[in-house]
């Protein structure tokens, strides 16, 4: 079977290996003229990113790029960033990497024309609504990694580095106008990197398929999300060749960011401030997380997953899916605590205290409280 394919949900996709060569032809039907390209550190002189300035040199749009972008981009990338795109009169952002790339591209895109600090358009009530729709650039996403999804969000995670907090900055806008999902693009990745990414799709899926919202749609999509990752996360592991292990694990984190507009839970919520505070790999704290949060939700998703581990060819309903996420991780070589992690003499009340303001905190099937989310902490550690 071969996995290319144009979709329009939720945004225009251009799917399939080779595709990164429409680049140019995707800026164009965004309506950039003169792209700068945001990507991070580790990328900036690799080869997929010289290749594709080269192709939109030749076609004629620059060659500009900015990439002075942490792991967990901070507000000074913002500002530096923000200083380029206006100086240099960009018309349109192409989003380009992992997470940290697509999230901090997308916010400078929706920033370029604001007036207002970064922090005044966080995912509170109805805070977007203060931005100047029609000030925010065109964006193009190019993910390069299968975890995030952010290629199909309409948020960017920005950490505030006084604070030490993940602030989630929202507009509808911000949805990119194309993606180009390249699988090529994803083989040069480490197999830790594969791991971590790839299951932080799975918690997106996990988070969301848990989740009380009703919204029977992501329901859907998290389900097959989930499969796609249980078939082809440890085949794309074992073999980073793997072109349709690598697909269909772009196509999972596509869905697993689609899937969680019906909320995320304590994973997230608890991953957030740790990441924030000791710099972890955000898909590989959502892992160590993981088995915690699925056991202390048990009382309000165990009968839900029953019926999803039938679909997903796990025998023993809840409990049985309990172990295969503890034996993924163990094959995928993820630590059993923070510890393993790196994690070293955490503050656990000030970890608390952010996990219980995190947003993510709203959509867990089961009230978090000071005392049940300390509690977590303490058994991840």
């Amino acid at each position: 079977m071969t996995l290319t394919g144009n979709w329009s949900y939720p945004t225009a996709i251009r799917f399939g290996a080779g595709r990164i060569a429409e680049i140019a032809e995707a800026c164009i039907a965004a309506g950039i003229r003169k792209p700068l390209l945001v990507t991070d550190r580790g990328l900036a002189g690799m080869e997929i990113t010289t290749r594709t300035l080269d192709l939109l040199e030749g076609a004629g749009l620059g060659r500009a790029m900015f990439s002075d972008v942490d792991p967990n981009p901070n507000e000074t990338n913002l500002a530096e960033g923000l200083a380029v795109l206006r100086e240099g009169g960009f018309d349109g952002v192409i989003a380009f990497g992992g997470g940290s790339g697509l999230d901090l591209g997308k916010v400078l895109a929706f920033m370029a024309g604001q007036s207002r600090p970064v922090w005044d358009f966080e995912d509170i009530a109805d805070w977007w609504t203060r931005a100047d729709a029609d000030a925010i650039l065109p964006i193009v996403a190019v993910p390069t990694t299968a975890g995030t999804g952010s290629e199909v969000g309409r948020a960017g995670v920005i950490t505030n580095s006084d604070s030490h907090e993940k602030k989630i900055i929202f507009h509808p806008r911000m949805l990119p106008s194309v993606v180009i999902c390249d699988p090529e693009l994803t083989v040069g990745m480490p197999r830790a990197i594969t791991a971590g990414t790839g299951l932080d799709a799975f918690a997106h899926c996990v988070e969301a398929y848990s989740s009380p919202h009703y919204h029977p749609m992501s329901q859907g999509i998290a389900l097959e999300g989930m499969r796609l990752v249980k078939d082809y996360l440890p085949r794309a592991y074992a073999d980073g060749t793997d072109i349709e292990a690598r697909a269909q694990m772009m196509s999972a984190a596509a869905m697993g960011a689609t899937a969680f507009q019906k909320g995320l839970g304590a994973i997230h919520a608890l991953s957030h401030p740790v990441g924030a505070w000791h710099h972890t790999h955000h898909g590989t704290t959502n892992a160590v997380f993981m088995p915690a949060v699925l056991r202390f939700n048990r009382p309000a998703i165990a009968e839900r997953f029953g019926p999803a581990a039938a679909y997903l060819g796990i025998e023993g309903g809840f409990d049985g899916f309990c172990a295969f996420v503890d034996d993924l991780n163990a094959r995928l070589g993820i630590p059993k605590t923070l510890t393993g992690l790196g994690v070293r003499d955490p503050d656990l009340e000030t970890l608390t205290r952010a996990a219980l303001a995190d947003p993510s905190v709203g959509g867990n099937p089961v009230g978090m409280d000071h005392d049940n989310t300390r509690a977590l902490l303490e058994a991840c550690l």
